[in-house]
């Protein structure tokens, strides 16, 4: 948002910039286009050359190519939403069809808190699958979603789980929309149908044109 405010002809170029968080320089792609522009890709994904069964340092530090599959990481989303963030999670399906979720409010905690989520005040086409629950992030080899099973290793992921999970964004990613709990699926969409393309992004709130 702090580029697109600064330079007004960056409106309509997605693409990766360069931002600066806690004094370091990221890459990191920007959607410019979208409702007037402005969003941080916090996480991307378009085809499956990048592997999201990773650890709880790697979902911490962030991993992948900006341009096509990536996690910003954990450190860097909870130091972005330390001020008032909107988030928009853009689905597509392997048909081609299209769905959002708006939320008003994102947040995540910090490390010692297992980034915890708050996250509420849901608009969009594609259903509430995050914002009815406060839950901590979870990883193979870090579990904390208080259930007796390992949702991170049930799921093949990395998410904030909790009791009913309704969402897999860094799932396995397949090349078709097969059904399975593994793969990245968005349950009030398209059930738990693989998703094609899935996208997350951020930024400050009330600031857009």
């Amino acid at each position: 948002m702090e580029i697109l405010q600064s330079d007004p002809d960056v409106k309509g170029k997605d693409g990766v910039y360069s931002i600066i968080v806690n004094d370091q320089q990221k890459k990191v792609y920007c959607d410019m286009t979208t409702d007037g522009g402005g969003w941080t890709v916090i996480q991307k994904r378009q085809d499956g050359s990048t592997d999201f069964y990773r650890n709880w340092t790697q979902y911490k530090k962030g991993f992948g190519d900006p341009s096509k599959n990536y996690w910003i990481g954990n450190d860097v989303i909870h130091n972005l939403t330390k001020t008032n963030q909107e988030l928009r999670v853009a689905l597509l399906s392997f048909y081609n069809a299209k769905a959002y979720a708006l939320y008003s409010t994102f947040q995540i905690g910090d490390e010692s808190s297992k980034y915890q989520l708050t996250v509420s005040g849901y608009n969009g086409t594609a259903g509430d699958c995050l914002g009815y629950t406060v839950s901590n992030f979870s990883t193979y080899d870090d579990d904390n979603d208080g259930q007796n099973g390992k949702h991170a290793e049930i799921h093949h992921g990395a998410w904030w789980y909790s009791g009913e999970v309704q969402s897999n964004m860094n799932g396995q990613y397949i090349d078709s929309d097969k059904s399975g709990k593994t793969y990245p699926y968005w349950y009030h969409w398209k059930s738990y149908q693989a998703l094609k393309e899935t996208a997350m992004q951020i930024r400050p709130k009330n600031q857009h044109q």
